[in-house]
């Protein structure tokens, strides 16, 4: 019994034969149906777990299981430390996706997790979006311009008629660089130019936050008149404490979290009662009717992850490696001849 591996280097072989916009399209496509059919009786998704700490960097180490019965768990451990792009040149957000086959225990697949949680991240968003912002929203607020920035960009250039995209970040290089490490996602005809927080909010249709204002901080700006049918995709919140938009905007929201329990001790959803959230994601999929009027408003997707993407994730990844030939198998369990022989291993 083989485990497939597939790293840095095979996620790239990966995206040169299937295309990046093809991949953020299918993650899209499956997160959707996957939401929609989300049974708890038969997935069973836990909240996140770990450690967190201050020393010798504030950092957390997770770990986000989610496990189809009859089919495979799929473990993701992950690590964010946002000292890292600016003191180690890595990103803020390292990890690794694992699958175990539930007859057996067996490691089925072992994965990068970096890319694939940029990926389903902004996958998400857009998933809630489709459901929450104006069908016509065509100008894009970035509050953030790191790693998360890109892939929620790109999920809403797939999703909507965007045409202008509007830059708010505190480090101007990471600002300036922006468009540069863009240009593989960003279609001919779109604007993009730097602006105020100020003109983001009057301006944009959709809004996405993935910031990392500390802990205690937040939020990032005051509620304000804005348009009547503004979005909000909120990714940077994912600590306690940690938060990006005003509560009175949340109040005259439609709050919908990803995963409610994690989104009220983590995510925006940690500044509210449980009354004064809306649906999960899953139960928005499966009864939109019942959100129309609220959608008329403004509306809030508290995306702290859901280990239920990284399972969407991780099959979609190992489904193309096997295809296109691109990974390593190795035996990595001891699997001897004799199951009840550890030292078998000759």
């Amino acid at each position: 019994m083989k485990t497939r591996i597939v790293a840095r280097e095979h996620v790239a072989g990966i995206i040169a034969e299937v295309g990046i916009d093809t991949l953020m399209d299918q993650m899209i496509e499956r997160l959707t149906v996957a939401a929609a059919e989300f049974d708890s009786t038969k997935t069973l998704v836990r909240e996140r777990d770990g450690f967190h700490y201050s020393k010798p960097n504030l950092g957390l180490l997770e770990w986000m299981p989610v496990m189809h019965k009859t089919d495979t768990i799929t473990i993701k451990v992950v690590g964010y430390h946002p000292t890292n792009p600016a003191e180690r040149g890595l990103p803020t957000i390292i990890s690794t996706v694992s699958a175990y086959d539930t007859y057996s225990g067996h490691l089925v697949g072992l994965a990068d997790g970096t890319f694939l949680t940029a990926l389903r991240t902004g996958a998400a968003s857009a998933v809630a979006s489709r459901l929450l912002a104006s069908p016509d929203s065509h100008v894009l607020g970035l509050v953030g311009c790191g790693a998360q920035s890109l892939t929620q960009m790109h999920a809403m250039l797939r999703t909507f008629p965007i045409d202008q995209v509007l830059l708010v970040d505190v480090a101007q290089d990471t600002m300036d660089s922006f468009e540069q490490r863009a240009q593989s996602i960003l279609p001919e005809g779109v604007l993009v130019k730097q602006a105020s927080l100020d003109l983001v909010l009057e301006t944009a249709d959709i809004v996405c936050t993935s910031s990392s204002i500390p802990i205690g901080e937040g939020p990032l700006f005051r509620d304000r008149e804005m348009k009547p049918w503004i979005h909000f995709n909120a990714v940077g919140s994912d600590f306690p404490g940690k938060i990006e938009l005003p509560v009175e905007l949340l109040h005259r929201s439609l709050v919908c979290p990803d995963h409610l329990d994690q989104a009220m001790k983590e995510g925006e959803c940690q500044q509210l009662l449980p009354d004064e959230i809306g649906p999960p994601l899953a139960d928005l999929i499966q009864s939109p009717d019942l959100y129309e009027e609220a959608r008329k408003g403004p509306t809030v997707f508290d995306s702290t992850g859901w280990a239920l993407e990284d399972r969407v994730a991780i099959n979609l990844l190992l489904e193309h490696s096997e295809r296109l030939g691109l990974g390593l198998e190795l035996q990595l369990e001891d699997i001897g001849d004799d199951p009840l022989n550890p030292y078998d291993l000759a």
